[in-house]
């Protein structure tokens, strides 16, 4: 992303097929110079061109750079955008960026429990996790979705691995202890969230390994304790201390939102850590945002050089968002250098 602008819907080429669609521009024929091909729509021709000078800076710049996508959302849901995301991430892996994606599914885990009969209990956005909806948690994660992902890449000409934080001992995990005041006596308690976890450690040995052998890690936010037990791990917060033990250039949060807005409702392109705390504490970001935010801090604090926040409901966002100039999300860096067009 260059100089940001408000997100843009992207615009849909139409390519010619066949002879019988070719023809040649007028205006080209009258210098004898320039030299076309019978029947060839060159309008459209030189506009898929531009499209290609225009990310030729950004190709280079981040090749052989290692780049964390957290997927989720309606990006994971709807059919059309799930060949989108696969598309994007080979083409990225195909011009030498390495993409490592790590997957959500919170919705797919409530439609297994849903058919099973269990009920699905929520304190402060944190699905209560017992032994049992820990096994349904480890089928949809671990195999439904990840094999899926996993498949669509590999069906696009990628080469992708499935991976759970278990393999490789990759996430090691610590079990989440929330209290909250008791409604009856207002003293504190501990609420038992069962397997619910946060990150104690990464040890990226086995996505160095998959990464130089030319495969695209996928991995879901599953750790296991030093007690043995498995814990589900909020998937942005296993994307960000990924991305910050493997210095990543750059970590991607796909959202259901277009990034981060402004009290108008318009569209925050570039910010910096200075500015994010100013609009924590006048309330301009607030909800849900908040977590997705505070991920993208702590990766930047330690040392990701830079945070995408953008909308994965718009076809392609991956690419739109590195390899164009206007980009369609928002933009967080360490601290703001001069234009937006020095960060990236």
């Amino acid at each position: 992303m260059n100089s940001p602008k408000p997100s843009v819907e992207p615009v849909a080429l139409d390519i010619p097929a066949g002879n019988e669609a070719f023809h040649s521009h007028p205006s080209l024929l009258k210098n004898p110079n320039v030299h076309t091909q019978p029947n060839f729509e060159n309008e459209s021709a030189a506009q898929i061109a531009h499209v290609l000078i225009e990310a030729l800076p950004y190709i280079r710049r981040f090749k052989g750079k290692t780049l964390v996508v957290k997927y989720g959302g309606n990006a994971m849901t709807d059919d059309h955008l799930k060949h989108s995301f696969a598309r994007d991430i080979v083409l990225l892996k195909l011009v030498g960026i390495n993409p490592v994606i790590v997957h959500g599914g919170g919705p797919q885990i409530g439609q297994l429990l849903e058919r099973l009969g269990k009920t699905s209990q929520f304190i402060q956005g944190m699905r209560v996790t017992d032994s049992e909806t820990m096994d349904v948690v480890e089928m949809v994660l671990g195999g439904l979705v990840n094999k899926e992902i996993v498949n669509l890449i590999n069906q696009h000409g990628g080469a992708a691995v499935g991976l759970t934080g278990k393999d490789g001992d990759l996430v090691r995990a610590e079990k989440i202890n929330m209290t909250q005041r008791s409604p009856d006596t207002d003293e504190p308690e501990i609420i038992d969230l069962g397997h619910v976890g946060k990150v104690r450690s990464i040890d990226p040995a086995i996505v160095h390994t998959l990464v130089a052998s030319d495969f695209i890690p996928v991995i879901a936010p599953i750790g296991v304790g030093e007690d043995g037990f498995s814990y589900n791990i909020n998937a942005d917060l296993v994307a960000g201390k990924i991305a910050e033990v493997l210095q990543a250039e750059k970590l991607l949060l796909l959202t259901n939102t277009q990034g981060i807005l402004g009290k108008d409702g318009s569209l925050l392109t570039g910010l910096s850590l200075a500015e994010v705390d100013e609009l924590i504490a006048d309330g301009t970001i607030s909800g849900g945002m908040i977590p997705k935010v505070g991920c993208a801090t702590d990766a930047l604090r330690g040392g990701v050089k830079s945070v995408h926040i953008i909308d994965g409901r718009i076809e392609h966002a991956v690419l739109l968002e590195l390899l164009t100039d206007r980009g369609i999300g928002t933009l967080l860096m360490p601290s703001k250098i001069g234009s937006v067009s020095a960060w990236v």
